[in-house]
């Protein structure tokens, strides 16, 4: 017996599968990396931080991230693996002890027109159990109450042989909710005919104002070949049943010229080519086209629910599917915590659950049927996090880019909360961030730098945030900084009147904008900042907007080719080399023949992301051979696109490259901090704020009166928003007025006029809860704002 008790007091030895409590990494060189080597602890959460550009993705996304997600491919069957994209090893000598990693970036949700708030969760699922379960009257299975479901029914003979054959009826009904005149989509499309033809004019005078139709292509033979229509009679001296067939006939075979065609009437031609997709990716001229013909309004059948008589008609303690996805989802927790029944209890928690995580990381002001294309890149990012909070997972890896973009500080805490818990779950969290209220959360740190691009890319810090502080580190240095707030501020010059704003959750605001000073616009998530000044500052008139959206722009644009930069590059190396300036466009003459210009070689899968190769013949320089023999003070084309802005700064200031227009464009780049983006990078690789700040670069040289700006603090380094408010500083004193929409307290205090919307969120919100100078607002500390500020200024 002594013997039992003796074991019992010493601890087990150690299992040794519980000894891999590390990721390894070691000699990580992708992108910037310079040979790379940290030890990152699992089931912790790890903040990676540094300035803009020193290489937090690279080793956060494009190494670990990338590694486990090719890892968990080759686990799929060789067939599978065939339609897969086959993803090269990141550069990195050993990865030793990932996890399944998951993804949360700042990625917008698709834009599909049926993807809603509730479908993109499980929360719509679960409603839909819900009502098929308890809504009176009785309608039929979930399937019934979802607006992607339609309903079908059908009969047919079924013959069966057992003996002497014979044939047993057997008919089918599927009862979906979609609503039959809108198809599930809440708006219906109406087409202005008046934008499709000109109807003094004959088909052969080019009456047809569709873009692609021409009467010299293979339209023109339809309508001739099909001998339905005189090609020279103007179109308003059709009779009935032409202009039937021109607009509205079915598919229908015809033969011209011995060679089958297909004639369809030009309104199910135009549902079919254009209104079937999604209007942003469409090309600008069919996009201009497509909002000049055809005009949405709400279906009148399903009044924009989307679901149709059957669904609409069943109700719980008075309410049915579509008002309960309608209420903003804080009021839907209460109605569902109201609901006491026995029969479906664990079904009511979990949807509980989900909806009061929703409430908690400062989303409760959405509702289930937002459509998930109008959600920003915060609001997304934040809507996948409860996916993965619902999730029955644990050991697993999570990455987050920036988690607190377009958070309020208030906000911030309870973003902090959530990371927290995924924690606990026993997950390994890794959140690439720059606000210190995050950074302090962190159980372990990884600084790196010391500066970006080429300056960055190794480890200048690894350990815990006392240790960060104390390192003197940039990002050490910065962690302490206070903004302090401003002796005197500006005095306006005039103001912008803005009476009865009632877009979204406004609740008739009047307000005057004070011009010629630096007016900041603050206030929680979904408050009604973006709908105050996007949908009441007037456009047109000397006003810029510039937002995080993405650029429209190819994979074959880059940071050279959006702001014009790359015209006098060309024209440089061209006047160099005597020959034409065509040559040195990459998407142009001198592109290279097999992956014309672009670098890259994509093989589009259909159902997964399509995957990159680098071109073998070019190695990725993207133009012939023979463009890179002519060079420029001692580079070639690719060289130039390859450098950095600040390297380009200094190349084309001085000396045989000296080239004025090029300097002044890249002048303004470096102001906007984005001296360490290479010319050549791909506009598609760039995070939210890069983007935003390029555009802001592009129109310094406009004559705008009034900028509006969306968060331009996203992505920045402490020490990078500095620069930011000294680039703020010079457009007002230069006479411009400058609307920023923020949430930093540096920004914030820096302010000369603080407008401040709340109390709270959605239909809390929408009212202005203070106007005046940031000093005031921390004296006055009567809203989240100011005690927030008040805290942080130290006052």
């Amino acid at each position: 017996m002594s013997m039992a008790t003796r074991t019992d007091t010493q601890s087990p030895a150690p299992h040794v599968a519980d000894s891999h409590d590390l990721i390894r990494v070691q000699g990580a060189r992708v992108n910037n990396l310079k040979d790379v080597s940290i030890e990152i602890p699992k089931r912790r959460l790890t903040v990676f931080t540094g300035v803009s550009g020193s290489g937090k993705s690279s080793l956060v996304f494009g190494t670990i991230a990338a590694e486990s997600q090719r890892m968990i491919n080759e686990t799929y069957s060789a067939f599978v693996q065939g339609f897969m994209p086959t993803l090269a090893r990141p550069d990195v000598d050993v990865l030793d002890g990932l996890t399944t990693a998951i993804l949360v970036d700042q990625e917008r949700m698709g834009a599909n027109v049926r993807s809603t708030v509730g479908t993109a969760t499980d929360a719509n699922a679960m409603l839909r159990i819900l009502f098929s379960r308890l809504g009176r009257p009785h309608i039929g299975s979930p399937q019934a109450f979802s607006f992607n479901v339609a309903s079908a029914h059908g009969a047919g003979a079924v013959t069966v042989e057992r003996g002497s054959s014979k044939a047993v009826r057997q008919s089918f009904s599927i009862t979906g909710g979609m609503c039959p005149r809108c198809e599930g989509m809440g708006s219906v499309s109406d087409i202005d005919l008046s934008a499709l033809y000109d109807d003094s004019k004959s088909l052969d005078e080019g009456a047809l104002t569709i873009p692609g139709y021409s009467m010299d292509g293979w339209y023109g033979r339809i309508f001739r070949g099909c001998g339905w229509f005189d090609p020279d009679k103007p179109i308003r001296e059709y009779t009935r049943k032409e202009l039937h067939d021109l607009l509205y006939k079915e598919t229908t075979k015809i033969k011209v010229d011995g060679i089958n065609l297909t004639y369809l009437g030009l309104i199910p031609q135009i549902q079919k080519s254009f209104l079937s997709k999604d209007v942003d990716a469409m090309q600008p001229h069919i996009r201009a086209f497509v909002e000049r013909a055809v005009t949405f309004a709400t279906c009148p059948e399903c009044g924009g629910t989307r679901l149709n008589e059957g669904a609409r008609s069943s109700r719980i303690a008075g309410l049915n599917i579509a008002d309960a996805c309608a209420m903003q989802i804080s009021d839907l927790a209460a109605w569902v915590r109201g609901l006491d029944e026995p029969s479906v209890a664990p079904l009511l928690g979990a949807l509980l659950r989900t909806l009061d995580s929703f409430v908690e990381i400062g989303l409760g002001y959405l509702s289930l049927d937002r459509p998930s294309g109008t959600l920003s890149g915060g609001e997304s990012q934040r809507v996948k996090m409860i996916r993965h909070l619902g999730s029955s997972l644990t050991d697993i890896t999570y990455v987050f880019d920036e988690p607190t973009i377009g958070l309020h500080p208030h906000d911030i805490q309870r973003m902090n909360e959530l990371l927290l818990k995924l924690r606990d779950k026993g997950n390994t969290v890794l959140v690439v961030e720059h606000k210190p209220e995050t950074i302090q959360i962190a159980d372990h740190v990884v600084d790196l730098g010391p500066g970006a691009g080429t300056a960055g890319g190794t480890v200048c810090f690894e350990g815990t945030v006392e240790g960060l502080r104390a390192s003197g580190t940039l990002t050490g240095r910065h962690l302490e900084d206070r903004a302090t707030l401003k002796d005197t501020v500006r005095t306006p010059t005039g103001k912008v009147e803005i009476r009865g704003a009632s877009a979204h959750n406004l609740k008739d605001v009047d307000v005057d904008i004070p011009l010629g000073v630096l007016v900041v616009v603050t206030g929680v998530a979904g408050s009604g900042k973006s709908s105050l000044v996007h949908g009441s500052v007037p456009g047109g008139a000397g006003v810029v907007s510039i937002d995080q959206g993405a650029i429209r722009g190819s994979r074959r644009s880059n940071p050279a080719t959006y702001t014009g930069l790359l015209d006098p590059i060309r024209k440089a190396f061209g006047q160099a080399n005597g020959v034409k300036p065509a040559l040195f466009s990459s998407n142009s003459e001198g592109a290279c023949p097999t992956c014309n210009g672009a670098g890259v070689i994509y093989t589009d899968l259909g159902v997964m992301a399509g995957v990159a190769t680098i071109c073998e013949v070019c190695e990725g320089k993207r133009f012939q051979a023979s463009v890179l023999e002519y060079h420029l003070g001692g580079r070639d084309i690719s060289e130039v696109l390859a450098m950095s802005v600040t390297e380009a700064l200094e190349f084309f200031g001085a000396g045989e490259a000296r080239t004025p227009a090029a300097h002044a464009i890249l002048d303004r780049l470096a102001d906007v901090g984005l001296g360490y983006l290479s010319l050549g990078q791909p506009l598609p690789t760039l995070s939210g704020g890069e983007r935003q700040r390029l555009k802001l670069a592009t129109h310094l040289a406009e004559k705008g009166g009034v900028y509006v700006l969306d968060e331009p603090t996203a992505g920045l380094h402490l020490a990078d928003v500095e620069l930011l408010l000294g680039l703020l500083d010079r457009l007002v004193d230069s006479g411009k007025s400058v609307i920023v929409i923020a949430h930093h307290q540096a920004v914030m205090a820096h302010a000369d006029w603080i407008i401040d919307l709340g109390p709270g969120a959605g239909h809390d919100g929408g009212r202005i809860v203070f106007e005046g100078t940031p000093a005031d607002l921390v004296a006055d500390r009567s809203t989240l704002t100011g005690a927030h500020l008040a805290a942080y200024v130290g006052a």
